[in-house]
């Protein structure tokens, strides 16, 4: 499997998302994920949302990543975002009302990634999620999901539809750790 692996210094100024999201783009672009993919659009408003959140509620400099999963005979398949900051304040899911302008960062990385969580780093904290690639019935998959046959999406719930601990996958298991799978 070839990975493709980058990574951003992030200032704490809010004009840093507008960048953040440039350079998420064009490393997108650059791994074969195509600027008008729904999959690049849902990437970009999760990192605009995390980088954000970093931004606003640390007041530090953050670190964004990016892992691009993939093959030379497959396209890119499942994209992973980090975003590590110095702050070791765990993150807080609020669920905003009606009117209300902020608290729906996390909200909207939930019910658009497949899987997110969050766990301690050095003396701050790591928030990741991941998406996977939805491959349409012309490339040979199946609408909205990353499978070779029906069967390998059995039982599977759109991005962010379902929720189960994640105890022991992608190094969770660790204490104060927080992983979401789709069930």
């Amino acid at each position: 499997m070839q990975v493709l692996q980058v990574q951003l210094e992030v200032r704490p100024d809010p004009a840093e998302v507008g960048r953040a999201r440039r350079w998420v783009r064009s490393r997108l672009t650059g791994s074969g994920i195509g600027a008008d993919e729904p999959l690049a659009e849902t990437l970009l408003l999760i990192v605009s949302e995390l980088v954000t959140n970093a931004v606003v509620h640390t007041g530090r400099p953050a670190v964004l990543r990016i892992q691009v999963n993939g093959t030379p005979t497959h396209p890119p398949g499942m994209v992973r975002v980090e975003v590590v900051d110095s702050s070791a304040r765990p993150p807080l899911q609020r669920h905003a009302r009606g009117e209300e302008t902020n608290g729906r960062g996390l909200e909207l990385v939930d019910g658009l990634a497949d899987r997110w969580g969050w766990l301690p780093d050095g003396a701050g904290k790591r928030i990741w999620c991941e998406v996977d690639r939805c491959e349409s019935a012309v490339s040979g998959g199946y609408e909205g999901y990353a499978c070779e046959t029906p069967a390998d999406c059995e039982g599977r719930v759109g991005a962010g539809g379902g929720r189960g601990y994640e105890s022991g996958a992608l190094g969770l298991g660790v204490p104060g750790g927080r992983g979401y799978v789709v069930s």
